[in-house]
């Protein structure tokens, strides 16, 4: 579903014409301009709000034809608005110079709330980062469960009606929702698209702990995990826990096919690290030469 807010397609007819100042629609809601310092995100978002290409689109859009959809919020016991769905468009009325925005107001209990932010997230946003997604099928299966949407096997009942939902298969829900369970740092990496997904599920069974040590050894070594070397490290998690000796030696060993290299590179392998790519090496070796050529330029005879 292509997300109205950022394409500008609904009707020309601005909130106060259809609705005024305030409004209240036939199931009850109330219909209201809010200043937008009274509008607060939830206590957990986990949908991201990003001045990017998709923002600046948005902010032109507010800015020529108004908020066209309003926002949802529900009253807060401290006082002013928690907004369930709409914290782009206000944050694009924010950069837009606007002070206020229409919201719909309703009295909803948590897990309602969980259900409604979710819901609309999934349904409007066109993109959503893999940590994103997997917060969303979280909360949302948190929800259903609190509410009763299960049968006699936990869970199940309402990971059949998430999986209806989204076209995702149980197994598939399952998997997305253990990016949940990484430390921030190596869910980043996924959505920077640093750190494959499949490997990130198995390095979400490590304690943060070993995943705040596979962070340091990637960096230390330029190097992501492959699938297997991260089921590795889950497996030694699992047996008594993982040292960062062994992270270290699971980073360094060379992998297939590193060695299936020309005679000439081969014979200086045992100088580098076996996380060098041949292609590396050889750069290496070429800057090497580069600077001893430099170095002795008088004594070399063209």
């Amino acid at each position: 579903m292509h997300n109205a807010e950022t394409h500008g397609n609904l009707a020309l007819a601005g909130f106060d014409d259809i609705f005024g100042r305030a409004a209240i629609p036939a199931d009850g809601e109330r219909i209201i301009s809010i200043p937008l310092s009274e509008l607060y995100p939830p206590e957990f978002h986990p949908f991201q709000v990003r001045d990017d290409a998709a923002m600046t689109t948005l902010v032109n859009s507010v800015q020529q034809y108004g908020v066209r959809v309003p926002a949802l919020a529900r009253p807060r016991a401290e006082g002013g608005y928690e907004l369930l769905a709409g914290n782009r468009r206000k944050r694009a009325c924010e950069l837009a110079g606007m002070t206020e925005m229409p919201v719909i107001v309703r009295d909803t209990d948590d897990d309602e709330a969980v259900l409604v932010m979710v819901d609309t997230n999934l349904e409007q946003r066109e993109t959503l980062l893999p940590s994103e997604k997997a917060w969303a099928y979280r909360l949302k299966l948190e929800a259903l469960n609190h509410r009763g949407s299960r049968s006699d096997t936990p869970g199940q009942f309402s990971v059949a009606i998430l999986s209806e939902q989204t076209g995702d298969n149980r197994n598939a829900i399952f998997r997305l929702i253990r990016l949940t369970e990484l430390v921030p740092a190596l869910a980043d990496k996924v959505d920077e698209k640093k750190l494959a997904f499949s490997p990130a599920v198995e390095l979400s069974y490590l304690t943060r702990a070993e995943q705040a040590m596979v962070v340091d050894c990637m960096a230390q070594y330029e190097i992501k995990p492959s699938l297997s070397q991260a089921q590795r490290m889950k497996k030694a998690s699992q047996n008594g826990g993982l040292l960062r000796q062994e992270i270290e030696s699971i980073f360094t060993e060379p992998k297939k096919g590193v060695d299936k290299i020309g005679p000439a590179i081969a014979r200086y392998r045992s100088f580098f690290p076996g996380t060098f790519t041949p292609d590396k090496i050889d750069g290496e070796i070429i800057k090497l030469l580069v600077g001893w050529k430099s170095k002795h330029a008088s004594e070399i005879i063209c």
